[in-house]
């Protein structure tokens, strides 16, 4: 399957995605949002593939989205510009094979954004890290300001949010914004290896775990948390 802004290939039983507009930085577009929804979803539907790992081509990761292809378009009246394509962002990751990011260079606002739903990310020391809307007069999407503070709590989420500035991948650990530092040279193999830990367990019951892990994020209710985990046990004794 050939795609214009992403490639793809597969390393064992992973499916390795990478960002391929390296003259852009990696710049989100809605065609990247298609292409990339396209390839998950397709990996999600074949035997061989039990997890996904999203990189980056040249020295970036995602540098946010393309202001030629999403901003002067909808100033030319294109309103759907800046909206991903295709199936739910959110609902997508949650709910597709285990997903690993390998941050291999800068990932700034929407390349940040449509990974802090991903189960886990691993950044190269050299990355930047930013959710820099308000420096162009925006407010956060893709239900960051639900995901950020899940991952760093409310304060933190709330100095970067506000702020808009700049970490380097360290910092971000520390803040727990990423799960995991690594060397340059190791992001994309330590992504491979987290994931392939993932996905060579039942695929029934990873998504299972994936469900429960995001239905019962922020329940206030232990009672309805167990209710959910009980009928996704209930489900696996079948298996």
């Amino acid at each position: 399957m050939a795609f214009e802004t992403i490639l793809q290939e597969q390393r064992d039983s992973t499916l390795i995605i990478t960002l391929n507009r390296p003259d852009r930085l990696n710049a989100w577009t809605p065609l990247m949002s298609a292409e990339l929804t396209e390839a998950i979803e397709a990996a999600d539907a074949e035997r061989s593939v039990g997890a996904v790992v999203v990189t980056g081509a040249g020295r970036a990761f995602c540098a946010g989205a393309d202001i030629s292809a999403v901003f002067d378009a909808q100033l030319q009246g294109d309103s759907a510009a800046a909206v991903p394509q295709g199936k739910d962002w959110i609902s997508l990751i949650r709910s597709t094979k285990p997903i690993v990011a390998a941050v291999n260079g800068p990932v700034i606002g929407m390349g940040l954004t449509m990974i802090l739903p991903f189960d886990r990310i691993v950044a190269a020391r050299a990355a930047k890290i930013s959710v820099r809307f308000v420096k162009m007069g925006l407010v956060p999407e893709l239900a960051s300001s639900l995901f950020l503070p899940m991952r760093c709590g409310w304060g933190v989420a709330s100095d970067l949010m506000l702020s808009g500035r700049t970490l380097l991948a360290e910092e971000a650990l520390e803040l727990r914004i990423v799960d995991e530092v690594v060397d340059p040279e190791a992001v994309l193999d330590v992504a491979i290896e987290r994931a392939q830990s993932y996905g060579e367990n039942p695929t029934p019951q990873v998504r299972w775990i994936k469900e429960l892990l995001t239905q019962n994020a922020n329940e206030t209710d232990p009672v309805a948390a167990q209710g959910r985990e009980l009928a996704a046990l209930a489900k696996a004794y079948a298996t």
